[in-house]
Protein backbone atom coordinates (compact mmCIF):
# COMPACT_ATOMS: atom_id res chain seq x y z
CA UNK A 1 0.00 0.00 0.00
CA UNK A 2 1.03 3.60 -0.60
CA UNK A 3 0.30 6.01 2.24
CA UNK A 4 0.57 9.80 2.11
CA UNK A 5 -0.18 12.90 4.13
CA UNK A 6 -1.80 15.91 2.52
CA UNK A 7 -2.68 19.49 3.43
CA UNK A 8 -0.94 22.61 4.60
CA UNK A 9 2.21 22.34 6.76
CA UNK A 10 1.28 21.41 10.31
CA UNK A 11 -2.29 20.50 9.34
CA UNK A 12 -1.74 17.41 7.17
CA UNK A 13 -4.26 14.56 7.10
CA UNK A 14 -3.49 10.89 6.48
CA UNK A 15 -4.35 9.34 3.15
CA UNK A 16 -3.80 6.28 0.99
CA UNK A 17 -3.56 5.91 -2.78
CA UNK A 18 -6.01 3.76 -4.69
CA UNK A 19 -5.07 1.54 -7.64
CA UNK A 20 -5.54 4.46 -10.07
CA UNK A 21 -3.31 6.81 -8.08
CA UNK A 22 -6.22 8.72 -6.57
CA UNK A 23 -5.74 10.01 -3.03
CA UNK A 24 -8.23 8.70 -0.47
CA UNK A 25 -8.88 10.21 2.96
CA UNK A 26 -7.88 8.07 5.96
CA UNK A 27 -8.70 10.62 8.64
CA UNK A 28 -11.90 8.76 9.55
CA UNK A 29 -9.81 5.78 10.63
CA UNK A 30 -6.79 7.43 12.27
CA UNK A 31 -5.52 10.78 13.46
CA UNK A 32 -2.23 10.64 11.58
CA UNK A 33 0.47 8.40 10.15
CA UNK A 34 2.64 8.45 13.24
CA UNK A 35 3.79 6.46 16.26
CA UNK A 36 1.82 3.33 17.18
CA UNK A 37 -0.15 3.43 13.91
CA UNK A 38 3.06 2.50 12.09
CA UNK A 39 3.43 -0.73 14.08
CA UNK A 40 0.57 -2.19 12.09
CA UNK A 41 -0.59 0.01 9.23
CA UNK A 42 -4.27 -0.49 8.36
CA UNK A 43 -5.22 -2.86 5.58
CA UNK A 44 -8.19 -1.19 3.97
CA UNK A 45 -9.78 -1.12 0.54
CA UNK A 46 -8.99 2.43 -0.65
CA UNK A 47 -12.05 2.41 -2.90
CA UNK A 48 -14.25 2.43 0.22
CA UNK A 49 -12.73 5.72 1.42
CA UNK A 50 -13.61 9.30 0.38
CA UNK A 51 -11.72 10.58 -2.67
CA UNK A 52 -9.71 13.73 -1.97
CA UNK A 53 -10.62 16.44 -4.46
CA UNK A 54 -8.12 18.51 -6.38
CA UNK A 55 -4.35 18.34 -6.05
CA UNK A 56 -3.50 19.21 -2.46
CA UNK A 57 0.04 19.71 -1.21
CA UNK A 58 1.72 16.51 -0.06
CA UNK A 59 3.52 16.63 3.25
CA UNK A 60 6.10 14.21 4.61
CA UNK A 61 4.38 10.79 4.61
CA UNK A 62 5.11 10.18 8.31
CA UNK A 63 4.54 12.56 11.22
CA UNK A 64 6.24 12.91 14.57
CA UNK A 65 9.67 11.74 13.42
CA UNK A 66 11.78 11.19 16.52
CA UNK A 67 15.11 10.50 14.84
CA UNK A 68 16.29 11.39 11.34
CA UNK A 69 19.41 9.30 10.82
CA UNK A 70 21.79 9.44 7.87
CA UNK A 71 24.28 6.88 6.63
CA UNK A 72 27.37 8.23 4.87
CA UNK A 73 29.44 6.77 2.02
CA UNK A 74 27.20 3.71 1.72
CA UNK A 75 27.51 3.16 -2.05
CA UNK A 76 30.76 1.74 -3.33
CA UNK A 77 30.66 3.91 -6.46
CA UNK A 78 29.90 7.07 -4.43
CA UNK A 79 32.82 6.36 -2.10
CA UNK A 80 35.03 6.03 -5.17
CA UNK A 81 33.93 9.41 -6.59
CA UNK A 82 34.62 11.00 -3.20
CA UNK A 83 38.11 9.48 -3.25
CA UNK A 84 37.49 7.63 0.01
CA UNK A 85 37.86 4.01 1.05
CA UNK A 86 34.62 2.11 1.77
CA UNK A 87 34.02 2.29 5.53
CA UNK A 88 34.49 -0.75 7.74
CA UNK A 89 31.12 -0.13 9.38
CA UNK A 90 28.27 2.30 8.69
CA UNK A 91 29.07 6.01 9.03
CA UNK A 92 26.22 7.47 11.09
CA UNK A 93 25.14 11.10 11.41
CA UNK A 94 21.97 12.88 12.46
CA UNK A 95 19.85 15.34 10.53
CA UNK A 96 17.67 17.71 12.54
CA UNK A 97 14.01 16.74 12.29
CA UNK A 98 13.32 20.44 11.66
CA UNK A 99 14.91 19.94 8.22
CA UNK A 100 12.01 17.70 7.13
CA UNK A 101 9.66 19.07 4.48
CA UNK A 102 7.26 17.67 1.92
CA UNK A 103 8.42 16.08 -1.34
CA UNK A 104 7.53 19.08 -3.50
CA UNK A 105 8.20 21.93 -1.06
CA UNK A 106 10.88 24.48 -1.91
CA UNK A 107 14.45 23.99 -0.78
CA UNK A 108 15.89 27.20 0.67
CA UNK A 109 19.65 27.71 0.71
CA UNK A 110 20.86 29.14 4.04
CA UNK A 111 22.76 32.41 4.33
CA UNK A 112 26.36 31.97 3.26
CA UNK A 113 25.71 28.75 1.37
CA UNK A 114 27.78 28.30 -1.77
CA UNK A 115 28.19 24.50 -1.75
CA UNK A 116 24.74 22.99 -1.18
CA UNK A 117 24.48 19.58 -2.80
CA UNK A 118 21.83 17.02 -3.76
CA UNK A 119 21.60 13.36 -2.69
CA UNK A 120 18.81 10.98 -3.71
CA UNK A 121 18.46 8.28 -1.06
CA UNK A 122 16.28 5.33 -0.12
CA UNK A 123 14.50 6.22 3.10
CA UNK A 124 13.48 3.57 5.63
CA UNK A 125 10.67 4.23 8.12
CA UNK A 126 10.75 2.13 11.29
CA UNK A 127 7.48 0.45 12.22
CA UNK A 128 8.28 -1.69 15.26
CA UNK A 129 10.76 -0.81 18.02
CA UNK A 130 14.19 -2.30 17.33
CA UNK A 131 16.85 -2.93 19.96
CA UNK A 132 19.64 -5.49 19.52
CA UNK A 133 18.04 -7.03 16.43
CA UNK A 134 20.12 -9.11 14.06
CA UNK A 135 20.17 -8.57 10.31
CA UNK A 136 18.10 -11.70 9.69
CA UNK A 137 15.14 -10.14 11.54
CA UNK A 138 15.80 -6.46 10.89
CA UNK A 139 13.38 -5.97 8.00
CA UNK A 140 10.52 -7.14 10.24
CA UNK A 141 10.87 -3.77 11.96
CA UNK A 142 10.29 -1.70 8.79
CA UNK A 143 6.93 0.03 8.24
CA UNK A 144 7.84 1.04 4.70
CA UNK A 145 10.10 2.96 2.36
CA UNK A 146 10.20 6.45 0.84
CA UNK A 147 12.44 8.85 -1.06
CA UNK A 148 14.73 11.20 0.88
CA UNK A 149 16.73 14.07 -0.57
CA UNK A 150 19.64 14.34 1.86
CA UNK A 151 20.63 17.87 0.90
CA UNK A 152 24.05 18.80 2.26
CA UNK A 153 25.89 22.10 2.54
CA UNK A 154 29.41 20.78 1.93
CA UNK A 155 31.30 23.78 3.34
CA UNK A 156 29.24 23.64 6.53
CA UNK A 157 29.72 19.86 6.59
CA UNK A 158 33.46 19.54 5.98
CA UNK A 159 35.16 22.94 6.13
CA UNK A 160 33.82 24.20 9.43
CA UNK A 161 34.70 22.68 12.79
CA UNK A 162 32.40 20.07 14.25
CA UNK A 163 30.39 17.22 12.81
CA UNK A 164 28.55 16.58 9.55
CA UNK A 165 25.29 17.56 11.27
CA UNK A 166 26.01 21.25 10.58
CA UNK A 167 25.79 20.75 6.82
CA UNK A 168 22.92 18.29 6.93
CA UNK A 169 20.37 20.00 9.15
CA UNK A 170 19.52 23.34 7.56
CA UNK A 171 15.82 24.12 7.23
CA UNK A 172 14.25 22.36 4.20
CA UNK A 173 17.30 20.07 3.76
CA UNK A 174 15.24 16.91 4.29
CA UNK A 175 12.45 16.47 1.70
CA UNK A 176 10.69 13.15 2.40
CA UNK A 177 8.02 11.38 0.35
CA UNK A 178 5.80 11.53 -1.61
CA UNK A 179 4.61 8.18 -0.23
CA UNK A 180 5.28 5.67 2.49
CA UNK A 181 5.22 2.39 0.58
CA UNK A 182 4.82 -0.82 2.57
CA UNK A 183 7.46 -3.52 2.43
CA UNK A 184 5.21 -6.08 0.73
CA UNK A 185 4.75 -3.76 -2.25
CA UNK A 186 8.45 -2.92 -2.57
CA UNK A 187 9.84 -6.44 -2.29
CA UNK A 188 13.63 -6.51 -2.15
CA UNK A 189 14.92 -3.10 -0.96
CA UNK A 190 18.32 -3.98 -2.45
CA UNK A 191 16.98 -4.04 -6.00
CA UNK A 192 15.69 -0.47 -6.50
CA UNK A 193 16.77 2.00 -9.21
CA UNK A 194 17.44 5.58 -8.07
CA UNK A 195 17.93 8.77 -10.08
CA UNK A 196 18.13 12.54 -9.71
CA UNK A 197 17.83 15.17 -12.43
CA UNK A 198 18.90 18.80 -12.04
CA UNK A 199 17.16 21.21 -14.42
CA UNK A 200 16.30 18.24 -16.62
CA UNK A 201 19.86 16.90 -16.77
CA UNK A 202 20.60 13.51 -15.25
CA UNK A 203 23.04 13.80 -12.35
CA UNK A 204 22.60 10.59 -10.38
CA UNK A 205 21.80 7.07 -11.52
CA UNK A 206 22.24 4.10 -9.26
CA UNK A 207 20.84 0.98 -7.72
CA UNK A 208 20.44 0.01 -4.09
CA UNK A 209 22.23 -3.22 -4.98
CA UNK A 210 25.45 -1.16 -4.76
CA UNK A 211 24.96 -0.42 -1.06
CA UNK A 212 27.97 -1.40 1.03
CA UNK A 213 25.68 -2.06 4.00
CA UNK A 214 22.17 -3.31 3.26
CA UNK A 215 19.04 -1.94 4.88
CA UNK A 216 19.05 -4.95 7.20
CA UNK A 217 22.71 -4.38 8.09
CA UNK A 218 22.04 -0.72 8.89
CA UNK A 219 19.06 -1.43 11.15
CA UNK A 220 20.97 -4.13 13.01
CA UNK A 221 23.98 -1.85 13.46
CA UNK A 222 21.96 1.14 14.68
CA UNK A 223 19.97 -1.03 17.09
CA UNK A 224 23.22 -1.89 18.88
CA UNK A 225 23.58 1.74 19.96
CA UNK A 226 20.04 3.08 20.22
CA UNK A 227 16.46 1.89 20.23
CA UNK A 228 14.79 2.63 16.92
CA UNK A 229 11.20 3.74 17.43
CA UNK A 230 8.15 3.79 15.13
CA UNK A 231 8.44 6.79 12.84
CA UNK A 232 12.22 7.06 12.93
CA UNK A 233 13.56 7.70 9.41
CA UNK A 234 16.87 6.39 8.09
CA UNK A 235 18.44 7.83 4.91
CA UNK A 236 20.58 4.96 3.67
CA UNK A 237 23.16 6.70 1.48
CA UNK A 238 23.42 8.03 -2.06
CA UNK A 239 24.74 6.74 -5.39
CA UNK A 240 27.38 8.66 -7.40
CA UNK A 241 26.70 11.91 -9.20
CA UNK A 242 26.63 14.43 -6.38
CA UNK A 243 27.94 17.92 -7.10
CA UNK A 244 30.89 17.55 -4.74
CA UNK A 245 32.19 14.64 -6.82
CA UNK A 246 32.10 16.46 -10.17
CA UNK A 247 35.10 18.08 -11.82
CA UNK A 248 34.61 20.98 -11.75
CA UNK A 249 32.33 20.78 -8.76
CA UNK A 250 28.74 21.94 -9.18
CA UNK A 251 26.34 23.07 -6.49
CA UNK A 252 22.76 24.27 -6.14
CA UNK A 253 21.78 27.80 -7.12
CA UNK A 254 18.57 29.83 -6.92
CA UNK A 255 16.15 28.78 -9.65
CA UNK A 256 17.43 25.20 -9.91
CA UNK A 257 14.89 22.37 -9.95
CA UNK A 258 15.63 18.88 -8.65
CA UNK A 259 13.59 15.82 -9.62
CA UNK A 260 14.17 12.54 -7.76
CA UNK A 261 12.88 9.05 -8.52
CA UNK A 262 13.12 5.63 -6.90
CA UNK A 263 11.37 2.67 -8.52
CA UNK A 264 8.01 2.10 -6.85
CA UNK A 265 8.35 5.07 -4.50
CA UNK A 266 7.19 7.91 -6.72
CA UNK A 267 8.77 11.25 -7.64
CA UNK A 268 9.98 14.30 -5.72
CA UNK A 269 10.36 17.73 -7.26
CA UNK A 270 11.87 20.76 -5.50
CA UNK A 271 12.59 24.28 -6.68
CA UNK A 272 15.56 26.02 -5.05
CA UNK A 273 15.33 29.47 -3.48
CA UNK A 274 17.58 31.29 -1.02
CA UNK A 275 16.87 32.43 2.54
CA UNK A 276 16.31 36.19 2.64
Amino acid sequence: MRFARYGEPGAEKPGVLDRDGGLRDLSGLMDDLAGPVLVELPRVDPDTLPLVAGSPRLGPPVAGVGKFIGIGLNYSDHAAEAGMKPPAEPIVFMKATSSIVGPHDVVSLPRGSEKSDWEVELGVVIGKPAKYVDAARALDHVAGYCIVNDISERAFQTERSGQWTKGKSCDTFGPVGPWLVTSDEIGDPQALELSLDLNGERMQTGTSAAMIFTVADIIAHLSEMMTLHPGDVIATGTPPGVGMGMRPQRFLREGDVMELRIAGLGVQRQAVIRDP
